[in-house]
């Protein structure tokens, strides 16, 4: 049975039994944590609820966690308030019975309509407090122990079950971490959860420093899957806790073999991997999430700005701190992200930013920002710049604090679902509508390569990713105790598209004619914008044209959109200089652009 809403000192209680370090020790996998569900959708191929299911059916008996990210739930952005409870009722429903929420600027106001719907739904409530600086840090004292104490106290009023210390780019040091603890337990009562990440190579010794200050539950990986930025070495961990009172009984051999196996499941993804060899205290000064390290090095490799990247995550810091030195995480550090691989594509410098005459590009996510759409930080963000970001004129002032849920109107639906339905060429069940209500153009995307292609999740990891090499021989199970034993034999090129794949299919020869679009050996050459003219709208970093906006002819006001620019889930929208119209389009959705590629042509409105 799962605990209800006023049973807070039963829950309490039970969790005493199934947090790590106590008698009984019990993992508490997280099976949609963040990204993963963009990552089934948009590059596995597959319905993340139906993983769940499968999941849920072969493990029965452990609780399954879901992150979630508070009115963004597990998406980038703010949804009506409907959605976000929705959304938490499926996710309930198909078997998560714990949910960790946070905020991204640790506003309790934009969790409680997350905390209510997971407490209605019965299942457990464990809310995040995200760290960010040092406590200790007299030079930072907005993010003193009391800044993390008083959002404690926020969240107890508002009937959560469990605290998190959410401890993303792996800052919280022993000392800070022991403090911590002690001060919230003291304070609260409740069991504490610290979640780290291993960037710095020293966070083992700060989940040992949680341990003996008491903390209740704590986050590790499995020695293949462990440090850099990932959680610290959870075999280590319970091995340095051994013969004392707070050894967590798990036993070496199992965590060994889960180990072992999820080691050769890692060579699948090695293509993948980043670059990263070893841990780095640079984390203390840029501060980036574990999450995002590596996926900004990978945004930054496809602009053209790997050999850039000390310059970038030094941009990084300094971004924090022109945004008023915030909290960073999903989804606020990718916005972070945005505008310093922006400064480094454009070669901005903090002064060029902030500068009123300097005209800059942002990136929509930093106006989304400004604007308030993902809440707002305690002191609010720097005047100024915001100032600039958005465009005011002389006496208009930044928007005023408000909660963004409160202003988007409530989704119908029925509406929805059918115009779902209508989009994604098929009819959707519940769990499938909530996936279309985070990523629309990913559920679209999803329905259409299955009723191509069907369900390609039952092939083999490199199968998947890399196709099948000559005369390799696997298995596919189409249904239980249903396999196809497929053998390619051959792929000969037939004219300069296509190429006939022969292979063998449970003893029987096969022929398919498959198509490729092949690709260019040279990049598609593109004029330059001139420097200087102001009639030459240019590309501001490498990208792919995602819409257009415009057409020859249209007559457009200065900040009109002309075109969006998407580049790793980084969109920019180019806007008119000035009041213009447009003389000629030079690119069409779909098209990739370098720097500093010519746009649009603009002649001076009469």
């Amino acid at each position: 049975m799962r605990p209800k809403r006023d049973t807070i000192g039963n829950l309490q209680r039970r969790l005493w039994n199934l947090f790590y370090f106590n008698q009984t020790a019990s993992a508490i996998p997280g099976v949609i944590q963040g990204a993963t569900f963009d990552v089934a959708l948009r590059f596995l191929k597959e319905d993340p609820w139906e993983r769940l299911a499968q999941l849920r059916e072969r493990v029965p008996n452990l609780l399954f966690q879901m992150l979630l990210r508070g009115s963004n739930a597990v998406g980038y952005t703010n949804y009506a308030d409907n959605v976000v409870r929705y959304f938490i009722r499926q996710a309930a429903a198909n078997g998560i019975d714990l949910f960790r929420v946070f905020d991204s600027l640790n506003w309790v106001e934009n969790m409680r309509v997350s905390i209510d719907a997971v407490l209605d739904s019965g299942a457990l409530c464990e809310c995040a407090i995200c760290y960010t600086a040092d406590v200790f840090d007299p030079a930072r004292p907005k993010y003193g122990l009391n800044y993390y104490l008083a959002i404690a106290r926020e969240l107890q009023r508002a009937g959560v079950h469990i605290l998190a210390i959410k401890d993303m780019a792996g800052l919280c040091k022993p000392r800070a971490i022991s403090t911590l603890v002690k001060a919230l337990k003291a304070e609260t009562g409740l069991p504490i959860h610290f979640h780290t990440h291993d960037t710095s190579g020293a966070s083992a010794a700060s989940v040992l420093a949680a341990i003996e200050a008491g903390c209740d539950a704590v986050d590790g990986a499995l020695d293949s899957m462990s440090g850099l930025t990932s959680q610290p070495n959870l075999s280590a961990i319970a091995a340095a806790l051994s013969n004392s009172p707070r050894h967590p009984g798990l036993s070496p051999h199992a965590l060994h073999a889960a180990s072992t196996y999820f080691e050769e499941v890692r060579r699948f993804y090695t293509p993948f991997e980043s670059e990263i060899r070893s841990g780095t205290a640079d984390v203390y000064r840029h501060e980036m999430p574990g999450g995002q390290y590596t996926n900004l090095r990978e945004q930054a490799r496809s602009l053209g700005l790997a050999h850039r990247w000390t310059e970038v995550s030094q941009a990084y810091a300094d971004v924090n701190q022109l945004f008023g030195d915030i909290v960073k995480v999903t989804p606020t550090s990718k916005v972070v992200g945005d505008m310093a691989l922006t400064m480094i594509a454009n070669d901005l410098t903090p002064a060029d930013v902030i500068d009123p005459a300097r005209d800059v590009v942002f990136p929509d996510s930093v106006v989304s920002l400004f604007k308030g759409e993902l809440g707002f930080p305690p002191d609010g963000f720097p005047a100024a710049l915001s100032r600039k970001v958005l465009k005011l004129s002389d006496g208009e002032t930044p928007p005023a604090p408000y909660r963004p849920g409160d202003r988007l109107a409530p989704v119908d639906l029925a509406a929805a679902r059918t115009q779902a339905e209508l989009e994604c060429g098929q009819p959707l069940n519940d769990a499938q509508l909530a996936s279309f209500l985070m990523y629309p153009r990913q559920m679209r995307e999803l329905c259409s390569y299955q009723r191509q292609f069907g369900d390609t999740s039952t092939l083999p990891t490199p199968v998947f990713f890399y196709g099948p090499r000559p005369q390799q021989e696997f298995e596919v199970e189409i249904a239980p105790g249903k396999m196809l034993l497929v053998i390619l034999e051959a792929v000969i090129q037939e004219g300069e598209s296509t190429h006939k794949v022969q292979f063998e299919l449970n003893g029987q020869s096969r022929t398919v004619y498959v198509r490729s679009a092949g690709e260019s050996s040279a990049a598609t050459s593109r004029t330059q914008a001139e420097v200087g003219n102001p009639r030459h709208v240019a590309a501001p970093m490498p990208g792919a044209i995602a819409t257009v906006a415009v057409r020859a002819g249209q007559r457009v006001s200065a900040g009109s959109t002309l075109l969006t620019i998407e580049a790793m889930k980084m969109e920019t929208h180019i806007s008119a200089p000035q009041d213009a119209v447009i003389e000629e389009v030079l690119v069409a959705p779909g098209d990739r652009v370098q720097a500093k590629d010519l746009l649009v042509v603009l002649q001076e409105a009469t």
